[in-house]
């Protein structure tokens, strides 16, 4: 396949810009990048007049919570556990999580999110899983399936259904340990997790913070050499900096979601504080029930903060290849030679992005919305195309959605 003549925004190891550019795709890969490229009886796709980029990496979402969505924008981070995590995520039965899975990931892939971490704590048993995993499967997209209790429960993750799940791993999908961690579960959870995630050879995903079991989880797990360099942190607003320069010198990353971590009131934002300290960032959305489910308008919040905290190239790196560092998938996140063909493709012409060409990267972040995202590829593969999804049938899936959420 051939992607010809686009805008190329490439994100790695710099953002450049380069205008009427190829990418020649081969078994999935990205095989060159550059203008004239000729490939016989290669499928063309015609980039003129479109931005060519990475596909988007969303670090943290919880998919499940597609059916949810706005229930969380009334209240506090209090609230979203009485209202979104009690009353609601207690009903869910395995079509619900699969219902909500699927339309979820359609929603990333539409909006040019080509790789999602999907923590999904509403795990009752394996059989949630197996709906959840088999629900992105079918949508197309590329995911890090983060399997976990609920935190209401604090238990350890049941090891046996975390087996089960992890045998689902595909090229697309992949399993991770969603820990609920130190700030929300007494500490011999904590390692019970931490020891099973290093024997099935899992990474480990979990929501840090100061809270009422501790005021430094992460001095707690340096002092239990549990600190790893594939942990992904969840927003961590109220951390120290001497905690959050032990997550830099450890090598973790944290995952930050502006908009939700402002709506739930869950501290002052971090992601300066994490710059200017070495630590690995990137963006997630976090959930729906409290903010949009597009990355752009996740960009936006951090643009934001201030020209002196983040530029706009920095700002899209987070969105892609921090998100591809942060999930430990080395071969996404930017149009280097080797790379998985994820990438999507959007309408320069469109009306909100008129004269954006003058600094298509700003404009990008500052200007775009799901709505001009007209191709995307995850792993070479059209999954969206002319600006249509085409993996799955969309109305089915929004059908089993509005059932789904009549339960």
């Amino acid at each position: 396949m051939l992607v010809q003549g686009g805008l190329v925004i490439d994100t790695a190891p710099e953002v450049v810009v380069r205008p009427e550019t190829d990418v020649l795709i081969s078994d999935g890969r990205i095989v060159a990048v550059g203008p004239g490229l000729s490939a016989d009886g290669a499928s063309v796709i015609d980039a003129r007049g479109r931005i060519v980029l990475p596909g988007f990496v969303d670090t943290h979402r919880h998919v499940w919570q597609t059916a949810l969505r706005g229930i969380g924008t009334a209240g506090d981070l209090g609230f979203y556990f009485d209202k979104v995590m009690q009353a609601r995520g207690t009903r869910y039965r395995p079509s619900d999580v699969a219902a909500s899975n699927l339309v979820g990931a359609l929603e990333c892939l539409d909006g040019g999110i080509t790789t999602v971490q999907d923590y999904s704590h509403v795990q009752g048993s394996a059989s949630f899983a197996e709906a959840a995993v088999d629900a992105l499967d079918r949508s197309g997209i590329r995911a890090v399936f983060g399997f976990g209790p609920s935190p209401l429960v604090g238990g350890p993750v049941d090891g046996s259904a975390l087996r089960r799940v992890a045998a689902l791993a595909s090229d697309r999908i992949t399993v991770a340990v969603a820990s609920t961690g130190p700030a929300y579960a007494p500490f011999e959870v904590v390692e019970a997790d931490w020891a099973l995630a290093a024997e099935l050879g899992l990474s480990i995903v979990t929501h840090i913070d100061r809270s009422h079991l501790t005021e430094t989880p992460i001095a707690l797990l340096a002092s239990a050499n549990l600190l790893r360099p594939d942990t992904l942190y969840v927003h961590c607003n109220n951390l120290s900096d001497a905690e959050l320069k032990l997550i830099a010198e450890s090598g973790a990353s944290v995952s930050i979601a502006p908009a939700v971590e402002s709506r739930l009131e869950m501290g002052a934002p971090v992601a300066a504080r994490l710059k200017s300290l070495g630590v690995p960032v990137s963006l997630g959305i976090d959930t729906v029930t409290s903010a949009a489910g597009d990355i752009f308008s996740a960009m936006r919040e951090i643009l934001a903060l201030g020209h002196n905290s983040f530029t706009a190239a920095e700002v899209l790196q987070l969105a892609t290849v921090a998100g591809a560092h942060a999930l430990n998938l080395p071969d996404i996140g930017s149009l280097a030679i080797g790379n998985q063909a994820d990438l999507i493709l959007l309408r320069a012409t469109d009306l909100n992005l008129a004269g954006g060409l003058q600094d298509p990267v700003a404009t990008v972040v500052t200007s775009a919305h799901p709505g001009n995202v007209e191709t995307v590829l995850v792993g070479g593969t059209v999954v969206k195309r002319n600006g249509r999804l085409t993996t799955t049938p969309v109305p089915e899936a929004l059908a089993a959605l509005a059932t789904s959420t009549t339960h």
